[in-house]
């Protein structure tokens, strides 16, 4: 049963739940031999004589239930190392702090609003130029590539309109280019489902806030690379910059790693069934889920993953009132930003997680009034498809 995966996709990660559970919680490493990692809250550590510790000296620069957490999620993605941040957005910006002024980055057209505006408004303001590309088209990517370019910064699949992008292509051509790294956005597909690094990505980053955590109580980022070099000057920008996780949020993740495997099978179920459902359903003008064979870059997915998150992007026919309509009238499906937890959320991008994108970009990337975002939640199947079909009645009502 746990090396069955589903057909057509690559079959499941060997060991995946083996190390999720296990790896970096040795009871050993606890005078007590707990078998679940405790919480140390201590901001430092008793030194046997100056600069002699346990490993140890102040909680920025490290901290044992940090250390599980890292360690855990390091073996889930594949990777020699992992590490943790305060937030997603935290994560982005120790990234970018590899890079040096006048340096470029190619980022994807079609990314996370946070990222979108990072980059606009943040990181263009400071000396770094950053030119966005449909990264779908691989050779959009060779094209934009100069001297200048030190990053690619890939989301696959996309937020909010589900692109989904040949990592391995994307890789292949940025590598050609001596110095340029290929950062990974995996928050919608977990490392359950998507490996980022095998498929010859630098980086991988994720908001665990998001799947890997999966129960919308805790903010976080995490890194996980397999270079050496990468990781120390990471590292050092860790402790640097200061932006790391709490103790207790780093136990909480922890914690919601155990069941990733579990609820990752089951956010696929129930979002293939609502994209079908909504792909027959008369006031719906177009679906995008990249489990549906109908999307444009099924056969990608398939090749690269090993299965679809729960995260489903439809148009609703109409207009924005009708969109608005449908989101006020939704039950089980809460009005709400943000993905990846037990409870199913419904959105509306233009006017909350995109609403930073200027509105001609909104419009060529097809973040229109009536584009809602669905992330499907562990519900049970019918009530979910009866959620959604009394909203979508009362949309037209």
């Amino acid at each position: 049963m746990a090396g069955k995966g589903t057909e057509g996709f690559l079959p499941p990660f060997k060991h995946f739940a083996t190390h999720a559970i296990h790896a970096g919680q040795e009871p050993e490493q606890w005078r007590s031999g707990a078998m679940v990692p405790p919480i140390s809250l201590s901001t430092t550590f008793k030194q046997r004589a100056p600069g002699d510790h346990a490993g140890y000296d102040y909680i920025r620069s490290g901290n044992p239930t940090r250390d599980c957490l890292e360690k855990a999620v390091a073996a889930l993605d594949g990777a020699k190392y992992s590490l943790a941040y305060s937030s997603g957005l935290a994560a982005l910006l120790n990234i970018c702090h590899l890079l040096k002024s006048g340096d470029s980055v190619i980022c994807m057209d079609d990314v996370y609003g946070g990222t979108n505006r990072y980059f606009q408004k943040v990181a263009s303001e400071n000396n770094l130029k950053v030119i966005f590309v449909d990264c779908t088209k691989p050779k959009c990517l060779e094209a934009a590539i100069t001297p200048e370019t030190k990053l690619v910064w890939l989301e696959s699949p996309t937020n909010p309109t589900l692109k989904v992008i040949d990592i391995q292509a994307c890789a292949d051509i940025a590598h050609r280019h001596p110095g340029v790294l290929v950062a990974v956005d995996n928050s919608f597909m977990s490392p359950y489902f998507q490996r980022p690094l095998a498929l010859g990505a630098d980086i991988c980053m994720s908001s665990a806030t998001k799947y890997v955590n999966g129960h919308s109580d805790v903010l976080m980022g995490l890194v996980s690379v397999n270079r050496d070099d990468l990781y120390e000057r990471l590292k050092f920008l860790q402790y640097s910059l200061g932006a790391v996780p709490s103790p207790f949020d780093c136990f909480l993740c922890n914690r919601g790693l155990k069941t990733l495997h579990i609820r990752m099978k089951l956010h696929f179920h129930n979002g293939l069934a609502v994209a079908k459902f909504l792909e027959s359903h008369p006031s719906v003008e177009k679906v995008i889920y990249p489990g549906l064979s109908s999307h444009p870059q099924y056969e990608v997915m398939k090749r690269q993953c090993a299965g679809c998150p729960g995260m489903v992007t439809f148009y609703i026919k109409g207009k924005k009132e009708n969109a608005s309509a449908f989101l006020r009238n939704l039950k089980v499906f809460a009005l709400a930003e943000s993905l990846g937890g037990y409870e199913s959320l419904a959105e509306h991008p233009a006017i909350m997680t995109h609403a930073s994108v200027p509105e001609a970009e909104r419009k060529t990337l097809g973040i229109s009034d009536t584009l809602i975002r669905l992330s499907v939640g562990l519900e049970d199947e019918e009530d979910l498809l009866a959620d959604l079909d009394q909203a979508l009645k009362a949309a037209f009502a």
